[in-house]
């Protein structure tokens, strides 16, 4: 998912290092991992004594940091510096205040020292020398939020990376229920995996026991609710949401939806075919084709293509173009909408 990341891992892995990095952004997932590998893994055990220099912005000057990169490593090639929470690098005067009073020594760096710069929580100011000359001289990796409709991606890749499968409806139950935290939803997914070693792929009811989230009450099931005939179900779903709007951000149920009528827009096109074929241009398991099909009487092609328009129109108000109203109005307008299509 973030190929500059997966990049100096690589590197790294290669023993390929550049005299200095600077991480920063706003999602710390990446940051930490880095910062851990930079920490423990770039070193030998027995060289990190005299070699590995960990400093923190809040309590260093720029001149301690400076002198600890000057050093020349002992018993060992190369020795890493750690600046933590470089924006609060005390130190300087006018332009050359926090992390620009490393600039001399950025411009001119030491081959035995890999100095790397965490920077959490926001970005570095690219308009700056300082990260203009890091850029030259070496890395500048920027960690950014994941976007909310992304998140189901990113749990998949993720599952992928450690070698725990995560169908895309489970995805969907974590990033709706777990939010945008990363680090959060790669814990609780280890979490699983701790406790039933012998799994190899993530199912509704692992994510029940050990997560508690309910599949009773996940956006990825809402839309067939609102297509289906199981109107008590849908009311309840629907109160559930509106009461917990955070369990529902709009971004992901439309997403959701758009997934859905997609589905019933192609499966129009499938009447007479074999579930084999139509579960290839639906891209879903034959076994759940039947539930699918069975609602083209109640969702003929112009219905769909009604939804279709108004999901476009209520994923821009959803981002606050024309609208002021939140997502639980906005939810309930357009499921009330959908149903009278």
């Amino acid at each position: 998912m973030n190929a500059e990341y997966n990049k100096i891992i690589q590197n790294v892995q290669m023993g390929q290092y550049a005299p200095v990095y600077l991480a920063d952004g706003e999602e710390p997932y990446y940051l930490d991992k880095l910062t851990d590998i930079f920490e423990n893994k770039v070193l030998q055990p027995h060289e990190r004594d005299f070699n590995l220099t960990v400093l923190y912005g809040k309590d260093a000057q720029w001149q301690d940091v400076v002198s600890a990169c000057r050093r020349f490593p002992m018993f060992a090639e190369k020795q890493v510096v750690i600046l933590k929470d470089a924006a609060q690098l005390r130190g300087g005067e006018g332009d050359d205040k926090g992390l620009n009073a490393l600039l001399g020594y950025i411009e001119h760096p030491s081959p035995s020292t890999i100095f790397f710069i965490e920077h959490p929580f926001k970005k570095a100011d690219v308009r700056t020398r300082f990260v203009k000359r890091v850029k030259e001289k070496g890395v500048h990796f920027t960690s950014d939020k994941v976007k909310d409709e992304r998140l189901p991606d990113w749990i998949e890749h993720h599952g992928k990376e450690i070698g725990f499968a995560i169908p895309r409806q489970e995805a969907e139950m974590l990033a709706s229920y777990l939010g945008a935290d990363l680090q959060k939803i790669a814990n609780e997914i280890e979490k699983i995996r701790i406790n039933v070693p012998e799994e190899k792929q993530l199912s509704a009811q692992l994510i029940q026991k050990y997560i508690g989230i309910s599949k009773e009450y996940n956006i990825f099931d809402f839309p067939a609710m609102v297509t289906g005939n199981d109107r008590d179900k849908l009311y309840r779903m629907l109160s559930y949401f509106l009461a917990n709007s955070k369990a529902a951000p709009m971004p992901l149920l439309i997403g959701s939806f758009y997934t859905h009528f997609n589905r019933l827009y192609t499966a129009n096109f499938m009447k007479g075919k074999t579930d084999k074929e139509a579960a290839a241009a639906l891209g879903m398991a034959p076994f759940f084709v039947k539930d699918v099909m069975a609602q083209l009487p109640r969702w003929p092609l112009q219905r769909v293509e009604r939804c279709l328009l108004l999901l476009s129109l209520y994923s821009t108000r959803a981002v606050g173009i024309d609208s002021a109203a939140d997502d639980r109005e906005l939810l309930k307008e357009m499921v009330g909408r959908m149903l009278e299509a």
